[in-house]
């Protein structure tokens, strides 16, 4: 069984709508219902876990009892940092789950596709992230603004979640990463630590993460692309 940790404590300050952005609504549909079902129609997905702040845990709650159509779920209070909320969610996640994966709660627009090839790569190594080819030049850049050297492109993958892992790796990688007070950019980044392999598969450029105004303009382009091609 997969389960599905959401991270949506985040105050989105730059969207800045004076709310939680995965609480607005994308094409008539508040962001945080759609990402879900995304993964609800997945039939290897068994819960959702949905990791938001204190004050809004009501407003989520009432929304999700009456979406009606989500695989069994869950609401976690978060923390001040996304690592922690993520651990209070791995707290929460069923003893008989094999794999967790985590998505970031403003993605809504993630594929099944995508989401399978992610739950493939973690049965088959261990652990796997959905990430797309970097199409821009990319240049290491000293604090004093200097170029220090510019990597072939062809080694940049930009990352996407979800990103996936057997559970007991994604344990022991928060727990050796409280342990040592490390704060990593990803989950990714603290199974790396281990020196446990991960696998990445091939993600989609749609598959943005709304953080601001523009970005909501993109989403309800690739949305309306989406639905016209029947993905």
């Amino acid at each position: 069984m997969v389960s599905v940790i959401f991270p949506a404590a985040g105050q989105g300050t730059r969207m800045k709508a004076g709310k939680n952005k995965v609480l607005l609504e994308l094409a008539g549909q508040p962001i945080l219902l759609r990402t879900l079902q995304a993964f609800s129609v997945v039939p290897e997905v068994g819960e959702l876990i949905v990791v938001t702040g204190r004050e809004e845990m009501e407003e989520v709650r009432a929304m999700l009892e009456r979406a009606g159509n989500l695989k069994p779920w869950q609401l976690v209070e978060g923390s001040t940092e996304r690592q922690y909320s993520i651990r209070n969610g791995l707290a929460c996640v069923a003893k008989e789950a094999e794999l967790v994966l985590v998505h970031d709660a403003a993605r809504p627009l993630v594929t099944e596709v995508v989401i399978a090839r992610v739950i493939e790569g973690a049965r088959q190594f261990g652990g796997a992230i959905a990430a797309v080819p970097e199409k821009n030049t990319v240049k290491i850049v000293s604090e004093a603004g200097l170029v220090v050297s510019t990597p072939p492109r062809k080694s940049l993958w930009a990352v996407q979640t979800p990103q996936g892992f057997r559970k007991e790796v994604l344990l022991r990688a928060n727990e050796q990463a409280e342990q040592e007070g490390f704060l990593g950019t990803d989950d990714a980044s603290l199974v790396e630590r281990l020196g446990a392999p991960v696998k990445v598969v091939e993600g989609d450029y749609r598959n943005i993460k709304i953080t601001t105004p523009e970005d909501m303009v993109t989403a309800e382009a690739f949305l309306q692309q989406m639905k016209e091609a029947g993905t």
